[in-house]
């Protein structure tokens, strides 16, 4: 008769065990961790030194939270100039279309090479952005015809010439796919 686990029980238990779906994606800790945790969080710092290596941790935790906050689009996250339905169906509507505004950046580098290429480029870009932004305005009339729409316009440009790999927040819809009726 076996009263104790052997180890190598633990272990193939320990590894079957899998994630709740909405889970928090790890497991609970043990009392005796949480309770060395709360410890640990408990103690004063001694020194200048570990007083300033906690808040410097403190401050890094705190930042890469917001930054991934920032990153999906988590409105509590957000500048104040991205918060809101209108500001949110401006970066879909930006973030759905093909624009020759996101490639002007590095063709540009291309056009320093080739100085007669940056006429060409310039007037290219020009006629994007107008055409983006006579669009916009037109959906943005008849999707939040009570919201004002100053500033809209220098949000949207801004958006579509940053190449879509860099922008903030992240894009959330695909070139070419449709935007959702609603944005409240």
């Amino acid at each position: 008769m076996k009263l104790r686990r052997s180890k190598s029980d633990e272990t193939t238990s320990a590894t079957v065990t899998l994630a709740k779906p909405g889970g928090k994606g790890r497991p609970t800790p043990t009392r005796k961790e949480a309770e060395a945790a709360a410890r640990e969080r408990a103690k004063v710092p001694r020194t200048r030194k570990e007083q300033n290596a906690r808040q410097r941790s403190a401050r890094s935790e705190s930042s890469q939270r917001i930054r991934q906050g920032m990153k999906e689009g988590d409105e509590r996250y957000l500048l104040p100039r991205d918060k809101g339905p209108v500001r949110r169906f401006i970066r879909d509507f930006v973030d759905a279309r093909f624009g020759f505004a996101e490639i002007v950046i590095p063709l540009m580098f291309v056009a320093i090479l080739y100085s007669p290429l940056v006429v060409p480029l310039f007037l290219v870009l020009l006629v994007d952005l107008t055409v983006l932004r006579f669009r916009l305005r037109k959906q943005l009339a008849t999707r939040f015809p009570d919201e004002p729409l100053k500033g809209t316009t220098y949000y949207a440009l801004t958006r579509a010439m940053q190449m879509k790999f860099m922008r903030l927040p992240k894009p959330k819809v695909k070139i070419g796919s449709a935007l959702p009726e609603h944005y409240r």
